[in-house]
């Protein structure tokens, strides 16, 4: 919701994650891979069982993730300023360019999925705070509406699938040369290295 309204969308929105879009955790990201890249700090869920059916509830849900984990979600936009309307993000997979995982996974009821407090930090200088309500209420809330749409739409979250939840705070432009970490409470860290402009 924080990005909603940094972005002036009303609506959820979903993409696709891709094999090469993956970035191992405390791995460099090179500035011409990207165009006008932000970044943000998510709840991963993976899967442990297919979600096929569009009524599904909350508990269903719940039993359906193995495993959460600390993430970046790395989104770029080919539009100009990032002036952008929900049909432009859904047309370009919802923004998103590169991913983050973090390596610790954990079990949800290890952490407070809803009220678990994240700290967004670049070079050690805080530049975005916020919460899982943040999130549609709750990180399990989006799951949920992602799973849904997808049974929906004929293409069902199966096993092994990973969801990244939606922000917990305001996005921040990423800065060339930085090391950026997201803090979850109960759930860890995760950190990716944006290498330096060069003029080479």
């Amino acid at each position: 919701m924080a990005v909603q309204k940094q972005l002036g969308v009303d609506q959820p929105d979903y993409g696709v994650l891709l094999d090469d879009m993956a970035v191992p955790d405390g791995g460099e990201v090179r500035p011409g891979r990207l165009i006008q890249p932000k970044a943000e700090a998510e709840v991963a869920f993976v899967l442990g069982r297919d979600l096929t059916d569009e009524h599904i509830t909350v508990a269903d849900m719940i039993r359906a993730v193995e495993f959460a984990l600390p993430a970046i979600e790395i989104v770029d936009s080919r539009i100009v300023d990032w002036r952008i309307s929900i049909v432009d993000t859904i047309a370009d997979n919802a923004s998103s360019a590169l991913y983050v995982l973090g390596s610790s996974p954990r079990k949800l009821d290890a952490f407070d999925v809803s009220g678990c407090e994240m700290t967004f930090e670049a070079d050690g200088q805080k530049v975005s705070s916020g919460a899982g309500h943040a999130c549609l209420g709750s990180p399990i809330s989006a799951a949920l509406w992602l799973a849904r749409t997808m049974a929906r739409m004929g293409r069902p979250l199966k096993a092994g699938d990973t969801i990244l939840s939606g922000a917990l705070g305001p996005m921040v432009r990423v800065e060339w040369g930085r090391r950026m970490e997201a803090h979850i409470a109960g759930l860890g860290s995760v950190r990716v290295l944006f290498a330096a402009e060069t003029n080479s």
